[in-house]
Order: C-alpha cells, then sequence, then structure tokens
C-alpha cells in the first residue's frame, strides 16, 4: 500500500513539474534561415508571391513523391492559395495563403531595398496563427538579394502545444532550409534578364493556318540589313507559293526565333492564310499543330539537326509527306502547319529586331518566375510587325517599328498581375510596351534604342 501511496505522490509531482515547465515555457515560436540569391529583388519578389512554382522548390515532393497539389483563390498576389494532400502521415494535408506582399509588385524598382511576403500555413503542426515571412533584401549592387524565410506560431495556453516548441527545429526549420536551397536551384534557371519594366498580357490566339521556311543567319558575318533581304526574299517566295495554291495571304509576315544564339540565328519566315486545307499532288491535306517529335533509339542518338540542315533536307522533302513536326511539307522549302491557338504571354518592342530577342529573354524569365508553362521546342516565341518603321528620303529612320512579341504557352491564368491591376497603357489598347534598352547583336550594325514606353 505505502509503494502504491509513493507512486501517486511521484505522479503528482511530476505532473506538477510538467504544469509548471509548460507555464514558463514560451508562448509562441519563432525559426528562420537566410540565403542569397544571384538574382534581381523583382525576380525573387514575383516568384515567391505565386504558389505555381512552390511544387519545383518545396522539400513535400522530397518528403512524398506522390503528394497531390491543388491551386486556387488568385494567381498572384494576396489571395493565392495552394493546398497537397499526401497519404505520409507524417506529412498529411496542409495549405497556404498569400496573407500580404509589400510593396505591391509594380513598386519595387532598382531603388526598392526590400519586400516582404507573409504566407498563412494550415497543416498538422502543433500551435495557432501559423506563418511562413520571406523578408527580401537587396545586396550588392542589386544583382543580389537575400532572403530570410522564417517561422512564427502562437502556442497560447495550450501546454501540449507549448512542449511542441521543443521541436521547432524539426520539421519547420528542415522545410524551410530544404526548400530554400531548392528555391535557389529553382531560381538558377530563371533567364538573368530585368524586366521590371516589361508590362506584359495574356491574350487568346486562334490557330491560324501558316505556310512558312526556315532560314539560319551567321550573326558574326551579317546585321540587321542581311536579315532584312532574307526575310524580302522568303516573303516573296511563300506570296508565290500561296498564289500557286491558290490561297490568299491574310496578315503581315511572322518571324519564329527557334535559336538565337552566338553567332547562329534560326528561325522561321511564315504569311498567315486564308485556308487550313492545301491540295498537294492532287490530294487534300489538312493541315496540324506542330507536335513534338518522337524519338526512338537511334534518333536519340542523332545531335537535333541545325536550321541550315534541315532546310536543306526540306528543299529535298517530298512533298505531301510530314517533317517531324508534323508539319506538311508543299514543294522545296515550303511547309504549312496550324499556328497559334492558345494563350500568349505578348510584349511590344519599339525599334529595330536588335530589341526582340531581349524581349524574348524577358518574357521568358518573367513567364519563369510566374510559373507559366511553355515549351519553345514545339511552339517557339515569335515576332509580328505591327507598325514598320518609316524612313525618310536618305534613308534614315524617323519613326522605329512597334514589334509585338510573343510567347506561347500551354499552362497559364486568364491575366497577368498586370492586366489585373490595370495598369495597361489604355493608348495602346491593352498591348505593354518593353521601356527597357536592348544591346545590340553580336555582329550587328544597328545600334540599340530604347522604346518608348507609355508614349
Amino acid at each position: 500500500m505505502m509503494r502504491v501511496f509513493e507512486f501517486l505522490v511521484a505522479l503528482v509531482i511530476v505532473a506538477v513539474i510538467g504544469v509548471v515547465a509548460g507555464v514558463v515555457m514560451p508562448s509562441s515560436g519563432h525559426v528562420e534561415r537566410s540565403q542569397v540569391v544571384g538574382k534581381d529583388m523583382r525576380q525573387v519578389y514575383d516568384l515567391l508571391n505565386n504558389f505555381r512554382r512552390f511544387p519545383d522548390y518545396s522539400v513535400l515532393r522530397s518528403q512524398d513523391s506522390g503528394v497531390q497539389f491543388k491551386f486556387s483563390g488568385k494567381a498572384y498576389g494576396p489571395g493565392a492559395e495552394i493546398s497537397w494532400t499526401s497519404t505520409d502521415p507524417k506529412l498529411g494535408d496542409g495549405g497556404l495563403t498569400i496573407a500580404s506582399a509589400t510593396p505591391q509588385f509594380d513598386q519595387i524598382d532598382s531603388n526598392t531595398q526590400d519586400a516582404a511576403i507573409i504566407w498563412n500555413l494550415d497543416n498538422n503542426w502543433r500551435g495557432l496563427d501559423k506563418h511562413f515571412t520571406l523578408d527580401l533584401e537587396r545586396q550588392g549592387h542589386g544583382r543580389l538579394t537575400q532572403i530570410t524565410w522564417s517561422y512564427d506560431v502562437q502556442y497560447g495556453w495550450n501546454l501540449i502545444n507549448r512542449f511542441a516548441n521543443l521541436y521547432i527545429h524539426g520539421d519547420p526549420d528542415s522545410f524551410i532550409q530544404f526548400s530554400l536551397n531548392n528555391l535557389q536551384n529553382v531560381l538558377a534557371g530563371v533567364a538573368n534578364v530585368d524586366y521590371s519594366d516589361l508590362m506584359p498580357r495574356i491574350a487568346q490566339s486562334q490557330p491560324t493556318p501558316v505556310l512558312f521556311v526556315t532560314r539560319h543567319i551567321d550573326r558574326s558575318k551579317g546585321g540587321s540589313e542581311v536579315l532584312d533581304d532574307i526575310l524580302a526574299q522568303s516573303d516573296a517566295e511563300l506570296r508565290a507559293q500561296a498564289k500557286k495554291l491558290g490561297v490568299n495571304v491574310t496578315g503581315p509576315s511572322i518571324l519564329f526565333i527557334t535559336n538565337y544564339g552566338d553567332p547562329d540565328f534560326d528561325f522561321d519566315v511564315a504569311l498567315p492564310i486564308d485556308s487550313s486545307t492545301l491540295t498537294i499532288n492532287g490530294q487534300s491535306e489538312q493541315l496540324t499543330a506542330p507536335v513534338a517529335p518522337s524519338l526512338d533509339a537511334a534518333a536519340a542518338a542523332e545531335p537535333a539537326p541545325s536550321a541550315s540542315a534541315a532546310a536543306a533536307a526540306a528543299a529535298a522533302a517530298t512533298a505531301g509527306t510530314r517533317d517531324r513536326f508534323g508539319n506538311l511539307v508543299v514543294e522545296g522549302d515550303v511547309r504549312a502547319m496550324m499556328a497559334f491557338g492558345g494563350a500568349t504571354l505578348q510584349g511590344v518592342w519599339e525599334g529595330t529586331f536588335n530589341g526582340v530577342p531581349q524581349t524574348v529573354k524577358m518574357l521568358t524569365a518573367y513567364a519563369q518566375t510566374h510559373g507559366y508553362q511553355f515549351d519553345s521546342t514545339v511552339n517557339p516565341p515569335y515576332d509580328i510587325v505591327v507598325t514598320p518603321e518609316v524612313k525618310d528620303s536618305t534613308g534614315a529612320i524617323t519613326s522605329y517599328a512597334r514589334h509585338q512579341v510573343s510567347l506561347p504557352l500551354t499552362n497559364a491564368p486568364a491575366q497577368t498581375p498586370e492586366q489585373e491591376a490595370g495598369l495597361l497603357p489604355s493608348e495602346q489598347n491593352g498591348a505593354p510596351a518593353a521601356g527597357a534598352s536592348a544591346p545590340a547583336p553580336a555582329g550587328s550594325s544597328a545600334p540599340a534604342e530604347p522604346a518608348s514606353a507609355g508614349e
């Protein structure tokens, strides 16, 4: 009997000590980790102010490869939501909501020194008012950003929850540290370009039949004059082929940029036509959208052909057959396909062609940080001159051309944040303007010039 009494007394003492320990333990928890990344603050801010890239850098997939994600709420900024479900009891189900982001995205420029984004967290970790804070601080000369990712939780008077603070350096800490490491890898894949002056929009394009030819330029041996000559020759060839086929050209030429390297510049020149069915060798052929080429074991070992090699092969192809993308061979090096159809991310450049590749790079970086998906192999970016340049009698340019540069998207929301906020210049009828200067390509004799954004 005495031993039972001693045991009960010991239990009471332990319970009292546990209660006292719980009372004196902190009613809240905090943990943080920092990392410096080699990206401009605006890019980091945009990537963290939406959840479309969250599955790529969060540690959740490492913990459970079968975790399922669902997006809801807004696509960008406060109100954006992501939730996940997992059969792993340790991971469980959860969700994040962007609660605030300061300053607003359109107020971040080269002079902005810091920003903060708060995510509210709902998961099986103990505590209340759980949230992540992502503090951004510009470092060095602006091309470095320090990310401080912190976790805060309130335990209140729940003593069991207060004891959970002993384990805050477990799951919360590891979640932050591993996700930060993955985030750095994701940011490393983003094109390193400042797009803060870009005012892009998402527009829906309609499927359009086009005739096109593949061309190649060695940029070290020629500049804009060579490009102009090739465009003029290609335009004449395509118009002659359209006349031969009995179809009408319905719009300006389109330049699909398949590779803008140094020194190789590979591209397709296309003209839209008014028929999606062509008669080749007496057979009616329906045009189709390009598809990713299938690779068998033998083809996989072969390098992809250059545009010049592809053009040579095109000239020898049999009319009426299909190339590796499913495009119809018309005659010689002329092909036909159904282009466009779907969402495109659009920007405007005013100037010579020199600024178009830079605008493509800006659109690509913007798509990467906002989580818009694209496949430039099957659906490359393209340029349409919506307003030609004007020259005086001496040949000097008096008014630069306006280029509408587009990046086809395979998965994107209906609008960009700029569209939702009503920031696009009204005089451009919703079309954005690229305000940054673009460097002249290597070997080009044409100078770069700034765009007249917001004229």
